[in-house]
């Protein structure tokens, strides 16, 4: 029974990362918070097992929706690796930091966060403003469908951005896709199909070095930890399907009502 359950939450966490480039995991923590409170079969689900768990079923949700995205052309290598810079010795130190941290101040603050940017992003932004000369330094031109887009991302801004993203990853085993889906949208104006497949591509990686940070420090309960990957890895091909097959706007629209439930769970489950 405890198999199954893991499964499904594992592909349904996956499948909703994967279409909306978050990842899962702060969808997935919530999920089994809930279940140790209200089931004895999952008594083992401390804070860190969750986060460790969360990290390693990100592995899989990553890899699986990345080749998806890969054979799609859709992910922007160069952006990715730049966010990487950050993010990976960010998933490190918030994996180390996770063993210091109170779990219900953090919810709530990172839910009225959470809030706040599903908020912003329901403000009409002026494309037109946003016109960039393709032969500026520092523009990325990348072409999907036939339609090439522009867009400027400034190497100090998307490193320090990045740091945070991934100290959160590894510090609650979020992935850090619900900051940096937003971030690339609104910041720089990435379109949200680039910017959900970049994403998972960047959180492939986050999550393997903060699993392995988890690893060492034992937080990682892999007797349960199996459980998750099969439902990661179908759920991650499925989302990364399904994402190719909508309009950007849709997408668009998917992230901010998701962002707004999860930010409204938080704060009711750190009040708690």
């Amino acid at each position: 029974m405890v198999f199954l359950i893991c499964l499904l939450i594992g592909m349904m966490t996956a499948f909703i990362g994967a279409v909306a480039g978050i990842g899962g995991g702060i969808i997935l923590v919530p999920s089994l918070f809930f279940m140790q409170s209200i089931s004895e079969a999952f008594s083992w689900a401390t804070p860190q097992a969750i986060v460790g768990i969360s990290l390693v079923t990100m592995i899989f949700t990553g890899l699986s929706s990345t080749l998806a995205y890969v054979k799609g052309k859709r992910i922007d290598y160069q952006t990715g690796l730049l966010f990487l810079i950050g993010s990976i010795p960010g998933g490190v130190i918030g994996s180390w930091l996770n063993q210091f941290i109170n779990a219900d101040v953090f919810l709530l603050y990172f839910g009225i966060l959470m809030i706040v940017i599903s908020l912003l992003m329901f403000i009409k932004r002026d494309r037109s403003a946003f016109k960039l000369n393709p032969e500026s330094t520092g523009v990325r031109s990348f072409t999907l469908h036939g339609i090439t887009y522009h867009y400027r991302i400034p190497i100090l801004s998307a490193i320090i951005l990045s740091l945070f993203v991934g100290i959160l990853s590894g510090l609650f085993g979020i992935g850090g896709g619900s900051i940096i889906v937003p971030a690339m949208i609104l910041l720089f104006s990435v379109p949200a199909h680039i910017a959900t497949a970049t994403s998972m591509f960047m959180i492939f990686f986050v999550s393997i070095a903060g699993s392995a940070t988890h690893l060492v420090l034992g937080n990682i309960t892999w007797e349960y930890a199996i459980f998750f990957i099969p439902g990661a890895w179908i759920g991650g091909r499925l989302g990364a399907w399904l994402n190719q097959r909508l309009p950007s706007k849709i997408l668009e629209w998917i992230l901010r009502i998701l962002l707004i439930i999860i930010g409204i769970r938080m704060v009711f489950q750190g009040l708690a």
